[in-house]
């Protein structure tokens, strides 16, 4: 009698259920590092641009891995990739909890990191494996919501760990968590052991690949960084810190990738087929996601800055509204993604993301055109409502749109590229964003006519002053990103409703 087969819907409960505790662990340290810097003994200020890295380490492997996880999920199977990205999330895990120096806590920070990074490309090509096309959008939204609540959840548990017990409880609880992920996913993928063709993994461009990425990433947030530890100013210490010079690493990341790219096109089985960002559908939606990242980072910087510089002058009283207003973005982003989903299988991937781009781009030019200093927080967050869920439509469409073009072999080298879009999207959104609001900043201060030092209304003057030009700069920003919005409308226009397809 033969086994009956675990249903779809199992199977994307046990990926997901993955996907939320790696997006949990790829945010939860940013309302824990107070408590983590203390407990290495990281000395501030001077220690503050070492400490960046508590949070910038787990983005640099989350990134590096994707693309040759997802195809070596296509070489070997998507069952041993995902249990074994659990058990190496858990052995990071276990590491990070015993840890009490910086050096072997980064060390278990990369750990988890492959092992999360890993689980995202995978679940993608599990979810394209076990739907069919008609029916793949909706899964995809699951999953694409399953992921925004888990990053959004792990700030907030953080918090809570940090106030009733102690950062390390966030790993000593991942241990029952993976090893209950593994015991589930090695059950429900038991059909999806080995791949239908007998492949090949290029290892020597996989390297060549991630140390590309691993350059770029660490060039883009050495250049870029506004990370949420401590105060204002610390934020204004950590902005532009470099741990090393970026030249070299610059130029290591360039030849890395053309090394890359001379071993694909020699390759007869290559790690990424190069001729798949030829397919239409793919290079639009690849587009479309990288551009919403680098719009999204925006949002997810400018509005706490904001609100800090801006709004409020108490910084309590700053992290709660911005903290409540941000919710608003995320929220409508995760009840779009699975909305965007099932309007995806009613029509088709460019009326979606044409509705949620309108949406996104509205969204952008009222927080560029109306906010100020008087601004308050319910407008604040409608407007952010309005943006996240432009944002959650497209997760579904773009998504569905590559992975329903790739051959079924290729399938988790597609979900890889999907991500990895995205995420360099934000890098780069975050980095160019930087530079952006620092030089305006520096520019309308120095146009401000001030009274003299010596006045006793200089300081109310100052104050007010700052905080104009403050909102002036960031309304730029939010303007700009609108406009982005439109070249992502204007991308979209190259997706097409019949994917064409490569051959293997």
């Amino acid at each position: 009698m033969s086994r009956r087969s675990p249903s779809p819907a199992a199977v994307l409960a046990v990926v997901s259920f993955g996907v939320f505790i790696a997006a949990d662990d790829l945010t939860v340290a940013a309302t824990m590092l107070r408590q983590i810097i203390g407990d290495l003994g990281i000395p501030l200020p001077e220690g503050l641009g070492d400490a960046a890295w508590i949070v910038n380490a787990y983005l640099v492997a989350y990134v590096a891995v994707m693309p040759f996880m997802g195809r070596l999920s296509d070489v070997v199977g998507r069952r041993r990739v995902f249990t074994g990205a659990l058990a190496v999330f858990l052995i990071g895990s276990i590491w990070v909890a015993q840890t009490d120096t910086l050096g072997w806590f980064i060390g278990g920070r990369v750990l988890t990191a492959i092992g999360g990074g890993a689980m995202v490309p995978v679940a993608l090509a599990v979810i394209s494996d076990v739907y069919e096309e008609r029916r793949r959008p909706a899964a995809l939204g699951v999953l694409g919501a399953v992921d925004t609540i888990g990053w959004v959840w792990g700030p907030l548990f953080g918090a809570m760990l940090v106030r009733f017990l102690d950062w390390r409880w966030q790993f000593h609880l991942n241990v029952p968590l993976a090893l209950i992920g593994m015991a589930a996913a090695w059950w429900v993928l038991r059909e999806h052991d080995r791949p239908s063709e007998r492949r090949r993994m290029d290892w020597p461009a996989a390297a060549a690949l991630s140390a590309a990425l691993v350059g770029l990433n660490v060039a883009l947030l050495n250049t870029g960084q506004i990370s949420g530890v401590g105060d204002l100013a610390e934020l204004a210490d950590l902005t532009g810190t470099r741990s090393f010079p970026m030249v070299p690493v610059i130029v290591a990341s360039a030849a890395a990738l053309g090394l890359f790219l001379w071993l694909e096109l020699r390759s007869r089985d290559p790690l990424i087929d190069l001729r798949l960002f030829a397919l239409p559908n793919v290079s639009a939606a690849l587009a479309i996601n990288f551009l919403a990242g680098a719009v999204l980072v925006v949002a997810m910087v400018d509005v706490p800055l904001f609100v800090n510089l801006v709004v409020e002058t108490d910084l309590k009283a700053a992290a709660v509204t911005s903290g409540w207003v941000l919710s608003a973005l995320t929220a409508a982003m995760a009840v779009a993604a699975y909305l965007g989903g099932l309007l995806t299988e009613w029509s088709w991937y460019r009326p979606v993301i044409m509705t949620g781009l309108v949406m996104s781009g509205t969204g952008f030019a009222l927080m560029g055109w109306l906010w100020s200093p008087a601004t308050g927080p319910w407008v604040m967050a409608g407007h952010l409502a309005l943006l996240g869920a432009g944002f959650g439509l497209l997760t579904a469409p773009t998504n569905a749109a590559v992975v329903d073009a790739v051959p079924a072999e290729r399938r988790g080298v597609g979900g890889g590229l999907v991500i990895l879009a995205r995420l360099l999207g934000l890098a780069v959104g975050l980095s160019g964003l930087t530079a952006w609001f620092l030089h305006r900043f520096e520019v309308l201060r120095s146009t401000l006519d001030l009274p003299p030092a010596s006045d006793p209304g200089y300081r109310d003057a100052l104050d007010a002053a700052r905080a104009s030009v403050t909102a002036s700069a960031l309304g730029e920003t939010f303007v700009f990103a609108a406009a982005l919005v439109v070249v992502a409308g204007l991308v979209s226009l190259g997706l097409r409703r019949r994917p064409s397809r490569i051959t293997s």
